[in-house]
């Protein structure tokens, strides 16, 4: 078992260190990632399809194990899923036999079963509310549209109050004006929980308005010297003022900027030998 490090108010939320993953022990994807989430802290990480970005949150999901390295939260190392960490991926994964509130209301009951039914009421029509779609509470998914589906998966998973969320790409199949009110909704209910969120995009406008850093991921690639694993390759603080809006991002001093470089890295520096 590795020296779990101490959980302290002022310790990072989540800790990883040197993960690393291998298919089928072929070479590599990424290795020897290091990086931490603090508490109430909001990180995107950007990166080309086949870097591993999903395969990191996963591992962070705990549903994927890594071929080498340790992931802590609150000191504890992760072994496996648990409430402590809500899931949110690009399809929405409702149960379509039950409507809005008992697909909510399930997640809830798992997390504090002995409530009783008004307070897990309570607790789903607070957070159906959030998302704008109280009027919909008792309809069933095919009933929706793509993007209620996607308010009601990002309702579920902020109503069991996990300690960090974890989005795959949540807003990815969705089209540009219902993408956009759901960031606004998102950005609304992390400020209102400070919650923790590790977020995957790749939009990188949607990364320089919601994230407090970027984390840059490059493939693997082969290079003269032999084959260099995948990884972080560059951390970016977003500079820009944290009450943004997308309205007036474009109009804020630095931004263009910052698009540039995470831009030029994704077209010249991610595949870089």
């Amino acid at each position: 078992m590795p020296n779990e490090p101490s959980a302290t108010a002022a310790s990072p939320l989540l800790v990883i260190e040197g993960l690393a993953k291998s298919f089928g022990g072929g070479r590599p994807v990424f290795a020897d990632v290091d990086f931490a989430l603090d508490r109430g802290e909001f990180v995107c990480i950007i990166g080309h399809s086949g870097c591993g970005k999903t395969t990191i949150l996963n591992a962070l999901a705990g549903l994927d194990t890594a071929s080498a390295g340790h992931i802590f939260m609150d000191g504890r190392a992760v072994t496996g899923p648990g409430l402590e960490r809500g899931v949110v991926f690009q399809s929405h994964a409702l149960m379509p036999w039950l409507t809005v509130r008992r697909n909510i209301a399930f997640a809830v009951e798992s997390r504090w079963p002995d409530w009783s039914r008004a307070q897990v009421d309570a607790q789903v029509e607070k957070f159906v509310a959030l998302v704008g779609l109280s009027h919909a509470i008792d309809k069933k998914p095919s009933q929706l549209s793509g993007g209620m589906k996607q308010r009601v998966g990002i309702a579920r998973a902020f109503a069991i109050q996990p300690k960090m969320l974890l989005l795959d790409e949540p807003f990815g199949a969705l089209d540009a004006l219902t993408r956009g009110t759901i960031q606004d909704e998102l950005m609304a209910i992390v400020r209102q929980t400070r919650q923790t969120v590790f977020m995957i995009t790749h939009d990188v406008d949607e990364a320089i308005l919601l994230a407090d850093r970027i984390l840059l991921m490059r493939n693997g690639v082969d290079t003269p010297s032999g084959y260099r694993p995948g990884g972080i390759a560059e951390v970016i603080v977003n500079p820009l003022p944290r009450r943004r809006t997308r309205a007036g991002l474009h109009h804020l001093e630095g931004y263009y900027a910052l698009r540039n470089d995470i831009v030029d890295f994704l077209v010249g520096r991610a595949h870089a030998a």
